[in-house]
This record gives structure tokens, C-alpha cells and sequence, in this order.
């Protein structure tokens, strides 16, 4: 498994809340352990600091992500390198349960579970695959999506660097609402012109009348 891939662990746990909307679904452990997803080993280890400590995470991973958004790379990972410093990683070589065509081991790297709880384990593993995927693919692959309340973090995988938004639901919301503001003021606009249009007509005649 790829190192880039344990990135939407961080992108999981930002979005597990939507502060401008006030919407918080990281309030027990029952909701850490949906967080973890397949993880399973790291859910058995639970325990209740580990969601105060994830809460504590999430706010600097989100401030890693907007940093990012803002065009301040230095603050994006000067953030994230403080983060990996506090949650280090322990790297190992796995690959037996993985077996190529003829029978070898498929090796590759993997962060073993060695943090002293499951929500440290967590945060490394968050860190350390949102670090990786920066460092390949670039700081302004992180964004905060611009439809206006979401917020939701995401990260860019698209060929010309063009995402702007963390989901299609988002950007349709975000096209429809530009169309309807566009619209508007084509609207507001228009009693304008026929005004001046009618007093160029009245003066016209005045002219024609001499």
C-alpha cells in the first residue's frame, strides 16, 4: 500500500466537521470507530482520550488544509512538520498477505500500529500520508472547497490543477448559484437601459418637433 494513500485519513478526519455550519459528527467513540473505516485494529484499541485528542488533531490538520488554500506553503508545512514531530511513525516492510502471479510477496511500505493509542496511531498515519501526497504531488494539491457554507477539505487529483470544489454536488451548487447571481443582476441592469433608452427616444422627438 502506497504511503500517499493513508492522505484521506486526514481528509476523513477534517471533515468530520463543518464549523459554518455548525455540524459535528466526531462526538463519541462509536464515530471514531466509523472514522477508522477498515482499521479494525486500531478501533479495538479505543479509549476515551482518543476522542479528545482527535478533536485537538482535526482543528490543526484543517488549518494545514486552509494555509494550503491561502497559497501559504511555508505555514502548510511548517503546521503539518510540527504535527509529524509530535505523532512520529514507526515504517515497516509488509507484503505477506499481499502475493503476486507467482506466489511472491507483493512488498511495500506500511505504518505499523506502535503509538501508545489508537487516536495517536490515528494522527501519525493521517500525518504521515497527507505528508507523502504534498511532497509528490505539490501544496496546492490540499484545498478547502469554494462552495460557500461546505468548507470540506480535499485533495486534487486532477491533471491540470483545476478542483476547486470537494465534490460534484459542491460544484453544481457553486455553478447553479453563480448562473442565478448572473441572472440577477442581468435583471437588475435591465430597467437601467430601458430608461435611457425611452429618454434618448423623448429627446429624439423633441429634435424632430423643432
Amino acid at each position: 500500500m502506497e504511503l500517499a494513500y493513508y492522505s484521506d485519513y486526514a481528509v476523513r478526519l477534517v471533515n468530520s466537521e463543518q464549523p459554518s455550519r455548525g455540524l459535528d459528527t466526531l462526538t463519541s467513540l462509536e464515530a471514531v470507530r466509523e472514522l477508522f473505516g477498515t482499521s479494525t485494529q486500531m478501533a479495538r484499541r479505543l479509549a476515551d482520550g482518543d476522542l479528545t485528542r482527535l478533536r485537538a488533531v482535526r482543528v490543526r490538520l484543517r488549518a494545514v488544509f486552509e494555509a494550503a488554500a491561502e497559497g501559504d506553503e511555508v505555514r502548510a508545512v511548517d503546521l503539518l512538520n510540527a504535527l509529524l514531530m509530535e505523532f512520529p511513525v514507526s515504517p515497516q516492510i509488509s507484503g505477506h498477505e499481499h502475493r503476486d502471479d507467482d506466489g511472491r510477496p507483493k512488498w511495500h511500505m506500511h505504518i505499523a500500529d506502535h503509538a501508545a493509542s489508537a487516536g495517536a496511531n490515528y494522527t501519525a498515519t493521517a500525518c504521515m500520508g497527507l505528508a507523502v501526497h504534498l511532497t509528490e504531488y505539490g501544496v496546492d494539491r490540499l484545498g478547502i472547497c469554494q462552495a460557500a457554507p461546505c468548507r470540506n477539505a480535499y485533495l486534487d487529483t486532477s491533471t491540470n490543477r483545476s478542483r476547486r470544489y470537494c465534490s460534484d454536488r459542491c460544484a453544481t451548487r457553486a455553478n447553479v448559484a453563480a448562473y442565478r447571481a448572473r441572472k440577477r443582476l442581468e435583471s437588475e441592469r435591465s430597467p437601467a437601459r430601458t430608461g435611457l433608452a425611452a429618454d434618448a427616444s423623448q429627446d429624439s422627438s423633441a429634435v424632430a418637433e423643432r
